[in-house]
């Protein structure tokens, strides 16, 4: 019958705004809740079918939505390990509880904020148990290749607080002037020293010796310098020894005009460097190219260490991580070195909506949601990695409040509609023969 609908799709109007008014209720409880995404109730009418005048309702039907592809606005904070995306793209975490199991890879899960601290054995973990995952680098910093379409190459993050690092040096470049007037007829001939400190493999501190000597001519100048390497970590030891000619032309004067190699290394001539043999290994030494004046020089009558660098550190202690924009999880030590350690990537997907939601504003991948990618943060479709940040939720308490009071007037409504259908039936049950 006709009005047996009427009365059905009452009660199917009732249950309709009842979900919707659930999920506003969960959006606004949650209004507060860093990195939530608000759900979405839809109604969707269903048409019975009809025939002649006569028209039976159908009613209508709920289906909720949680829209993760919005994004709440971003919020600084004072820890270095408050991360969130800004833009499109989702960080991978994985349970604690799941990893400190230690069945295998624990399972990936997906988020866009946490605040990450280190915990006792050294984890990234927020405060809801999720911990931080990402790619480990290598000893030298770099980030080997791994599969993108799968998380098997996801490790959880673990810092070692009380760890020591130093590197060691393996390349120095030596600007210094030597005095023009001491390779002229008559003069002292004093050789001039210098000592550039470097760093072992052990972290340990050592010395590169570097005597240039004069050479002194009977008459006129020679422009001419013979340059002794010594490495202290094996006393009395020559690890190099070269024949330095300068130019006096008008347009490269005081610049190196050849080099001579006695021992040690090859000078190369196209890169200014030679490759000498310290105790630990080989260094390479630069010292300027033939008519450039970035390295050693001969100008005027005063000798100037004018510009030493090298790289190389000494052990130092571990004091605190940062992940830059590109999820480059660094390590910074107290001897002011920063070592990459990990690297965190964006995982993005065709229907990010379609995902499973779960609990502490986690996600998993569906089949609705297509199939996932690991990214690096910043390229392709994803955005970038904010630190200091947390992502605020997303709903708006001014439009659940509206959206609540539409469905209080939808559900009276609905009710007044099964009321009236009651007090119809009541007439028709009071009909006399």
């Amino acid at each position: 019958m006709t009005i047996s609908s009427s009365l059905n799709a009452g009660i199917s109007g009732l249950s309709a705004n009842a979900s919707r008014l659930a999920s506003i209720s969960d959006n606004i409880a949650n209004s507060s809740t860093y990195g939530y995404k608000r759900v979405q109730t839809d109604f969707h009418s269903l048409v019975m079918s009809s025939s002649g005048g006569s028209y039976s309702a159908g009613g209508t039907r709920a289906t909720t939505q949680r829209l993760i592809s919005e994004s709440g606005s971003l919020v600084s904070t004072s820890n270095a390990t408050d991360l969130a995306v800004r833009g499109r793209g989702l960080l991978p975490v994985a349970t604690l509880s799941d990893v400190n199991s230690g069945n295998g890879s624990p399972q990936m899960l997906l988020t866009t904020t946490g605040s990450f601290r280190t915990n006792s054995d050294g984890f990234l973990t927020s405060e809801s148990g999720l911990v931080l995952m990402g790619w480990p680098a290598q000893a030298d910093g770099t980030i080997p290749p791994f599969p993108r379409d799968t998380s098997d190459g996801l490790e959880p993050i673990q810092i070692n607080v009380n760890q020591f690092s130093g590197e060691p040096t393996t390349r120095m470049t030596l600007g210094v002037n030597l005095p023009a007037t001491d390779t002229e007829a008559g003069s002292a001939g004093v050789a001039q020293e210098l000592s550039v400190e470097y760093f072992d493999n052990l972290g340990r501190s050592e010395n590169i010796q570097v005597e240039f000597a004069p050479t002194i001519p009977a008459t006129g100048s020679s422009n001419t310098w013979t340059m002794t390497l010594r490495d202290t970590a094996s006393p009395g030891t020559v690890v190099g020894e070269y024949t330095l000619t300068f130019d006096d032309s008008r347009t490269s004067g005081g610049t190196l005009a050849s080099v001579t190699t006695v021992s040690g290394g090859a000078y190369d001539a196209t890169s200014g460097t030679m490759l000498v043999n310290v105790a630990g290994g080989p260094m390479e030494i630069n010292i300027g190219q033939i008519g450039e004046s970035d390295g050693i020089t001969q100008l005027s009558d005063s000798f100037a260490p004018v510009s030493i660098t090298k790289d190389g550190s000494p052990v130092g202690n571990m004091i605190g991580v940062e992940v830059d924009a590109n999820g480059f999880v660094h390590a910074n030590f107290d001897t002011g070195i920063t070592r990459t350690i990990y690297k965190v990537p964006l995982i993005d997907m065709p229907n990010p909506n379609g995902m499973v939601a779960l609990d502490q504003q986690t996600y998993m991948p569906s089949t609705d949601s297509g199939t996932f990618f690991l990214w690096d943060a910043g390229e392709g479709p994803t955005g970038d990695i904010v630190s200091y940040a947390r992502e605020e939720s997303a709903v708006d308490v001014a439009g659940e409040l509206t959206a609540m009071i539409q469905t209080q007037r939808a559900y009276s409504s609905n009710a007044k509609v099964i009321q009236t259908v009651d007090e119809m039936l009541q007439e028709t049950t009071n009909i006399k023969r």
